[in-house]
């Protein structure tokens, strides 16, 4: 395991600093290749990371930005991550981003894997991908317990799968393990004494229990109380 820990004095400055790293991680990159890649979770909590990274001057023209997972819901939805990163990040100078939507509409999940598949392919390996965690050491939607967590966390998944857990409310489409960690830079944001011993936790435990573990190569931890 190679982890990089960063504690913040508080969460205010974790997402001006976190902000301001992403966006410097993509500048570079943007300096040696045409386009980069950004992956960020959905949830509240990177709400102000995401804020103060749409306000960035980038060539924001040659990002491409997607989530990690989805939930099965219309993008109008209250519970759409895809609502909350037009809300957040997809506006100011960061709305000439190109964004790739994971829900298409279809009845199920399972229906738009070929399609999303092919859709993802040109932003691997990812950029800067930015992950979260639940208290259930959960991140994307590779939730302990649910149908296909073996085959997302395996090293042969593909891009994306459909998956299910009890821990969900709705149908998932989740990118998967590998094209996850294989991020060029990777990152998780974790916020209070209750994540934070969670994440301590998972660091003992197998994949199948705590998914996080399967990221725990070449990460950097961003924490505030």
């Amino acid at each position: 395991m190679n982890i990089d820990f960063v504690e913040y004095p508080d969460r205010e400055m974790l997402a001006l600093v976190l902000a301001d790293k992403l966006a410097s991680q993509l500048g570079q990159h943007l300096r040696t290749s045409d386009a980069a890649s950004l992956c960020v979770p959905g949830g509240t909590t990177p709400g102000p990371v995401l804020e103060s990274l749409s306000a960035t001057d980038l060539d924001w023209d040659r990002v491409t930005v997607c989530l990690g997972d989805e939930r099965w819901v219309d993008g109008d939805h209250k519970r759409s991550n895809s609502r909350l990163l037009r809300r957040h990040l997809l506006k100011d100078k960061a709305k000439d981003a190109a964004y790739i939507d994971l829900y298409t509409g279809d009845a199920e999940p399972d229906d738009a894997v070929t399609t999303l598949n092919t859709r993802l392919q040109p932003i691997f390996p990812i950029t800067v991908a930015l992950l979260g965690m639940g208290n259930d050491m959960h991140t994307a939607s590779l939730f302990p317990g649910a149908d296909h967590l073996a085959a997302a966390l395996a090293p042969d998944a593909p891009p994306v799968m459909a998956i299910r857990a009890d821990g969900a409310e709705e149908p998932r489409i989740t990118l998967t393990a590998p094209y996850l960690r294989n991020a060029i830079n990777l990152h998780l944001l974790i916020t209070g004494p209750e994540k934070r011993e969670a994440f301590e936790r998972a660091q003992k435990l197998d994949p199948q229990e705590a998914p996080i573990r399967a990221m725990m190569d070449n990460l950097t931890v961003h924490w505030a109380e």
